[in-house]
């Protein structure tokens, strides 16, 4: 704790802690609570994972445009209780920056919101409201005056894991083409049989016809925090916000909340694309996005919904091509399980694509 109270001590604190214990189980950054004595309020401590977000300098930058872009929406429409409904990161106590590098490990502290719960629920109703909140997250920056840069970049370019792809079949580093049997040829031609179509995105990009948004690209149901009535506050794990497509908000969160089964299940064949998740979230990201979405951003929602477990799929075949070198794996053929459940999904999202237009136009 000592050692912790030394890094917290850092930046301007209101009162004195009390203690600091490991808060929730992220993946990415380690979490700690500091609890203050008396009345000032407790803080969230984090040690940034600075081998993932490599430009700590550019990160924070994005979070502070964000959140103080927001803050002044939120005094503008005359909220109360702002300090709940958007994140407030502390300064150092001899400078501005909002984050520490302490010998080349980096933290920063935030005010813990008190009060205030996430949910891992993945529901229609819990869907619905994720749609809103990511909606109304993107409208409110959609007039963000500064230029925020890229923390992970190219994170969701579909051509970029395409090339990767092809890089990792044509080395074969593990060789594990070379001794297939035939499986892993034919999901690399599924593959390639539509990965000119997925690069639909980058095409319109480039003609100027899709513009680029302040996202977040991390759009999961845990990432809304809400009051003990069951209203939102506000949207956190800022880490991601950055320009992309509207597609990353709306695909990857269907990824993962409208497959049936959990992306790494071996039962691949009972994969399947829920329809009424589908609805929901549309039900909810409509209403959020209708002050800014253009036609071409709304008419390809559909296509977003198929891009997402086809990136994923990728980069999973990619990685199981390579030998396993980016994602944590339990046993060999983990990667290649997960490629055949992405592409189970992703087929039958196609399938269904023609249904996701009707429930688009509808709204």
């Amino acid at each position: 704790m000592e050692e912790f109270i030394r890094i917290a001590s850092h930046f301007a604190l209101e009162g004195s802690i009390r203690e600091i214990k490991p808060l929730g189980n992220g993946l990415i950054n380690d979490t700690y609570k500091i609890t203050t004595e008396g009345d000032a309020p407790d803080y969230v401590l984090q040690r940034i994972n600075n081998a993932i977000f490599r430009d700590v300098e550019l990160l924070q930058n994005n979070i502070v445009a964000v959140t103080s872009h927001i803050r002044a929406k939120l005094e503008a429409a005359g909220e109360s209780d702002i300090d709940r409904k958007v994140l407030r990161f502390l300064p150092l106590k001899d400078s501005d920056k909002t984050y520490l590098n302490d010998n080349g490990t980096f933290w920063r502290v935030s005010v813990f919101i008190p009060d205030a719960k996430t949910y891992e629920t993945v529901n229609p109703t819990y869907s619905r409201y994720a749609g809103k909140a990511f909606g109304n997250f993107e409208a409110m920056l959609a007039d963000i005056p500064e230029t925020l840069g890229e923390t992970i970049p190219d994170f969701h370019n579909m051509e970029l894991r395409i090339r990767q792809l092809r890089e990792a079949v044509a080395a074969d580093p593990a060789g594990r083409l070379a001794g297939d049997s035939g499986e892993l040829h034919e999901i690399l031609a599924a593959i390639e049989q539509d990965a000119d179509e997925m690069c639909k995105a980058e095409r319109l990009y480039r003609e100027g016809k899709l513009p680029k948004r302040i996202c977040h690209c991390d759009t999961k149901v845990n990432n809304m925090m809400f009051d003990a009535d069951g209203n939102i506050l506000c949207v956190i794990d800022l880490d991601t916000v950055m320009p992309s497509f509207v597609f990353s908000d709306f695909g990857d969160f269907l990824r993962t909340a409208a497959n049936t089964l959990p992306e790494d299940d071996p039962d691949w064949e009972h994969v399947a694309f829920k329809m009424d998740i589908f609805q929901a979230f549309s039900e909810g990201y409509i209403e959020g996005t209708r002050s800014f979405l253009t036609p071409i951003e709304r008419e390809n929602l559909p296509y977003a919904a198929c891009l997402f477990p086809f990136m994923q799929a990728v980069r999973f075949f990619a990685d199981y091509i390579n030998g396993d070198t980016y994602y944590k794996i339990k046993y060999p053929e983990h990667n290649l399980v997960r490629t055949r459940n992405q592409m189970a999904l992703y087929r039958s999202a196609r399938s269904l694509e023609g249904k996701m237009h009707d429930i688009i136009r509808s709204l």
